[in-house]
């Protein structure tokens, strides 16, 4: 009972409404025309014939006047493009430590996630062998330099022949690079730090036997991380060195940092037809680590194109169309949608230089329309 009621009600308000309308909004006209109720109310006598006429015709009814509408030059502006790729972080500067030599462990100084300057000491092997040998080399120079100077002497008096001379500089010499290899064999014992930056987790142990294939730890400058990501081979031509990036660790997405395009290969992978690309970026809070996954954005700049307001788009059944004023009449200009934005939108059709493209009272204009332009609302 209640819904036949309320469908009464609805009934007798459109159609109040209707012919209210009709009489005194010429803009529905063409609507009422599309629908078939322009010519039953013409003939009742509610919509001036004049108008019916007009409206379809396609012309603005005589004493609606000019449409008033807001509308805006045409604005050009570069399709900006951005690239989102996911890459790894590496130390600016990184080394595996290893000691030149066999040996067991005595002494490790220091501790994972130390900081520590370049050359210093980072663990110790046990040097009593090493140091024999250097105390041996150093005897056997001096012995030999013994031998030298005695012949020099004898050489003054004639009694010692230049080939024992030769042969006793030859034993010097040969003794004085023994005593570099066992003092640099010395030296190996000793790890130190080839560069400043962060010890990494340090496995072997004091009392621990190592070869020269055991690596002690990992020492990382994270001062500045280098990125390591690929781009589609497309954009080959337009990446180079210098060019801004924006990266994030996707861990850590609130870590939005510049940073700047370092190195770009010489070639295309042929597997996955990606170019390698290399950027370095700051980490002067000590928040980001080696290792981690980044967001990287690129953007390009690409062509010009016209930039519209997103309200001025329309949608007819060819595809999207905005209305332009020429000569202060309505003109509808089909476009193609090239990119939208938060405030704009790239199109691309056959605008004039001296177009408005209409962003507000687009519901009331027809191809021919008499406009007139109102001032934005400030």
């Amino acid at each position: 009972m209640k819904l036949g009621v309320q469908l009464v009600v609805v009934a007798l308000l459109g159609a109040v409404a209707v012919p209210v309308s009709a009489r005194f909004v010429p803009g529905t006209h063409p609507w009422l025309d599309r629908i078939g109720l322009l010519g039953p109310l013409t003939t009742a006598g509610v919509v001036p014939s004049e108008d019916a006429d007009a409206a379809q015709s396609g012309q603005t009814p005589r004493g609606g006047g000019e449409v008033p509408v807001m509308a805006i030059p045409v604005e050009m502006r570069a399709q900006q493009d951005i690239l989102s790729v996911i890459g790894s972080g590496l130390g600016a500067q990184a080394a595996d430590l290893s000691f030149g030599v066999t040996g067991r462990i005595i002494e490790i100084p220091v501790a994972p996630g130390d900081q520590v300057a370049a050359g210093s000491v980072i663990a110790r092997l046990d040097p009593a062998g090493a140091q024999l040998s250097v105390d041996r080399a150093r005897l056997v120079l001096e012995d030999a330099q013994r031998t030298v100077d005695r012949l020099d002497q004898l050489a003054q008096t004639g009694t010692a022949t230049s080939l024992q001379r030769q042969e006793a500089e030859l034993a010097l010499r040969t003794a004085e690079l023994e005593l570099q290899l066992a003092e640099r064999t010395l030296a190996d014992h000793q790890l130190v730090a080839p560069i400043a930056g962060f010890v990494g987790l340090i496995e072997p142990q004091p009392g621990d036997l190592v070869t020269t294939a055991t690596v002690v730890t990992r020492i990382e400058d994270r001062s500045t991380l280098t990125l390591d990501f690929r781009v589609p081979e497309r954009l080959a031509p337009l990446i180079q060195p210098g060019d801004t990036v924006t990266a994030s660790a996707v861990s850590l997405p609130e870590s939005q940092v510049q940073g700047r395009v370092t190195a770009v290969d010489n070639r295309v992978d042929e597997a996955s037809r990606t170019l390698r690309v290399k950027a370095s970026i700051a980490n002067t809070d000590d928040r980001l680590r080696a290792g981690m996954a980044f967001r990287i954005d690129l953007g390009f700049t690409g062509a010009e194109y016209p930039a519209v307001d997103p309200l001025s788009i329309q949608w007819g059944s060819d595809g999207a169309y905005v209305w332009v004023v020429r000569e202060t009449k309505a003109t509808r200009l089909p476009v193609a949608i090239v990119q939208r934005n938060a405030d704009f939108v790239l199109v691309d059709g056959d605008f004039a230089p001296d177009d408005l493209v209409v962003t507000e009272g687009v519901n009331l204009l027809r191809p021919g329309s008499a406009v007139i332009v109102t001032p934005p609302r400030s």
